[in-house]
């Protein structure tokens, strides 16, 4: 693969897409910039918010604290701070910058304003759809299928945008260009100038909050658990800091991260892995760039045939990108990364997403476990073969059948899990 063919340009594309920073659980979040995006079409502070989601954009933000809104929890908290103070053209970053002050207009805004949430009736897993009324003025923001995928805004019924609402993620890389063998050998030829700026960020933004999950109080403290008296195996260690980052992330912390196929949960499972053991073992940054590119392209392959929203838990895919990541260090290419993916997805795509919250720290910790696994079993000489359970002849079959699995077979376990959570 070379740096002027079409292939090489789109994997390139692909990582600018996908590792994007987010300030917050990205479900919350995207909710927050369809609400500073609704206020700032009206014109005002709304006096009353209607918020219809899909089912799924229920699920994840029920149990997440929303960063600067002083602990709350949910979709009323993630719109009221989006209304108040958010950034309606930092995107994911919408309220990344909030004053003290904002903080306590946005508790007086929510105690103080009608904001009413229903399941909208949808065919899309991704729906996010807010209705922002003052006086007899009204605005309309429709967000579909990815967290910034604008589609339908309106001022008063009348139109000011309008795209397609497609069952797919128009305007984005086409992703089936993705494979196993593609990836490692655009790892292998990647010019770094070309992926370092995304990736450096992913760096600093990744460890950083994975520091902060180890020093600090949040949520069921995973990392800091994982880690206690293994403070010097590094297999322990990629399992703590990967856990501890989404300590902070899911309970608040106010430190932003850079995200992985919609999650910052899967991004950091892509990421810090691969990071403390590329320092711990002492390569080079250029080695580490690479490793990443494997990492963070392995994980958004197999996502892409699940979806960005799922009863699947992401944490399995980037958990299996991380022992890929980890594998090329190794000095593993195709064969290696490719058992290690296939040998990681048999062990642990029974783990069903219940929403962002504290315990995705533990999932996390459990996916780099079954990506390491899966590596070791490989340098041990051993593997799963076809036709045990969901795996089948060859990675790239293996991993359509595991999109197929969280796609459609789950379909019915989500809306189950949806029902569980909404009954409290």
């Amino acid at each position: 693969m070379k740096p002027t063919e079409p292939c090489y340009q789109n994997y390139v594309r692909i990582l600018r897409e996908e590792l994007r920073p987010a300030m917050g659980c990205t479900e919350p979040i995207a909710i927050a910039y369809a609400a500073a995006k609704a206020r700032a079409v009206l014109g005002s502070l709304p006096e009353r918010l209607l918020i219809e989601v899909s089912g799924n954009i229920i699920k994840n933000v029920k149990s997440v604290v929303v960063p600067h809104t002083g602990g709350l929890r949910g979709i009323p908290a993630a719109a009221a701070v989006g209304a108040v103070a958010g950034d309606e053209t930092a995107e994911l970053e919408v309220i990344s910058r909030v004053s003290r002050e904002q903080i306590a207009a946005t508790a007086d805004y929510l105690a103080h304003t009608p904001i009413q949430v229903r399941c909208a009736e949808t065919e899309h897993i991704f729906d996010i759809q807010i209705t922002a009324y003052r006086g007899p003025d009204s605005a309309f923001v429709r967000i579909l299928d990815y967290h910034t995928n604008l589609v339908c805004v309106r001022r008063n019924g009348q139109t000011l945008l309008e795209k397609e609402c497609a069952s797919r993620e128009d305007g984005l890389t086409d992703r089936s260009c993705l494979s196993i063998r593609g990836i490692v050998d655009f790892a292998e030829c990647v010019e770094p100038a070309d992926v370092a700026e995304i990736l450096e960020r992913q760096i600093s933004y990744n460890m950083a909050i994975a520091q902060e999950g180890l020093r600090g109080n949040y949520g069921a403290n995973i990392g800091r658990t994982v880690l206690r008296g293994r403070e010097y195996d590094v297999n322990y260690q990629m399992r703590a800091w990967a856990a501890a980052a989404s300590d902070a992330r899911m309970n608040g912390c106010e430190l932003p991260v850079v995200i992985n196929s919609g999650s910052g949960n899967q991004g950091i499972t892509s990421s810090v892995p691969v990071i403390v053991y590329a320092r711990e073992k002492g390569f080079s940054h250029e080695e580490l760039l690479r490793a990443l590119c494997v990492s963070n392209l392995v994980t958004t392959h197999l996502k892409t045939g699940i979806g960005r929203l799922s009863a699947y838990c992401g944490a399995v895919s980037a958990g299996a990108g991380a022992g890929a990541g980890v594998a090329w260090l190794k000095g593993g290419r195709f064969e290696m990364i490719a058992h290690t993916v296939v040998n990681a997805v048999a062990v642990t795509s029974g783990i069903i997403c219940d929403g962002a919250k504290a315990s995705c720290a533990a999932k996390i910790a459990a996916a780099v476990d079954a990506g390491l696994l899966g590596l070791a079993m490989y340098e041990d000489g051993n593997q799963f073969f076809g036709g045990d359970g969901i795996v089948k002849k060859g990675v790239e079959n293996t991993i359509a059948t595991v999109g197929k699995l969280a796609r459609l077979g789950m379909e019915q376990t989500d809306r189950e899990i949806i029902q569980l959570m909404m009954e409290g």
